[in-house]
């Protein structure tokens, strides 16, 4: 709760509405992102010892079954020599080979993944935040005529709300597409610029919670979406709007 007198767009004939403290919401959207990649390593953590405690059980019981028998005399003694050093000459290549490369291949795959994994949980939980902000903040509100109307009141009411400032600009070409742009995004607005260039990339999954705001907002208004953002200097963002035509 906040001691602050709430500024509008709030339901005041909504009993059981309360306030977040703003400085709340700050350490909230800081903290978001690296709790969502300590959960996503987590989470590829407990899946590979699950799945490599079954295939390991499994070759314990069929390498038994695989031994040739054994051979006595001279000639058991060469042969297992010989199959000795043919399966020693063979290891060598394979591990020296193609195993380096499949490695470094999933590598980046698992870096991939951690990306697309932590992408949908941020995505999924702003658009679960922008479903409940319409939901209760434009009840009392009547229905927007058009998708731009509905566009306005995001980079209005709904970013006073949230990040307590209006948008700087919107653009659109009358297509379904909208561009919002804010020179001084709350959310990256205490973060300092990186000497070696790496402020960026380190910004964008902070971006990621506001786009799932702002296509769940829409989807309480009717509206199908796809919401991108990026940061080409910090602290601007710019958010992309494309609208999907109903079937």
């Amino acid at each position: 709760m906040s001691f602050d007198a709430p500024l509008p767009p709030f339901n005041a004939s909504d009993p059981s509405a309360t306030f977040l403290s703003t400085s709340c919401l700050d350490f909230l959207m800081i903290e978001l992102v690296p709790m969502t990649y300590r959960v996503a390593h987590e989470l590829d953590a407990s899946s590979s010892s699950s799945s490599s405690t079954p295939s390991a059980a499994a070759a314990a019981v069929s390498s038994p079954s695989l031994s040739p028998p054994l051979e006595s005399g001279k000639n058991g003694a060469a042969a297992a020599a010989s199959r000795g050093g043919g399966e020693a000459g063979g290891a060598v290549p394979a591990a020296g080979g193609g195993g380096g490369g499949g490695d470094t291949v999933r590598g980046k795959l698992d870096e991939d993944e951690e990306r697309d994994a932590v992408f949908f949980r941020l995505e999924g939980l702003g658009y679960r935040v922008g479903l409940g902000l319409v939901e209760r903040f434009s009840r009392d509100r009547p229905r927007f005529n058009d998708t731009l109307d509905a566009i306005k009141f995001v980079c209005k009411d709904l970013w006073m709300l949230v990040f307590k400032k209006q948008v700087d600009n919107l653009k659109t070409n009358h297509r379904g597409v909208y561009v919002l742009t804010d020179n001084a995004f709350r959310p990256l607005s205490r973060m300092s610029s990186d000497p070696a260039g790496n402020a960026l990339p380190r910004a964008q999954p902070f971006l990621w919670f506001p786009c799932g705001i702002i296509r769940g907002a829409l989807a309480a208004m009717g509206i199908a979406a796809t919401v991108q953002a990026e940061t080409s200097e910090l602290p601007g963002a710019v958010f992309q709007i494309k609208t999907v035509a109903a079937k």
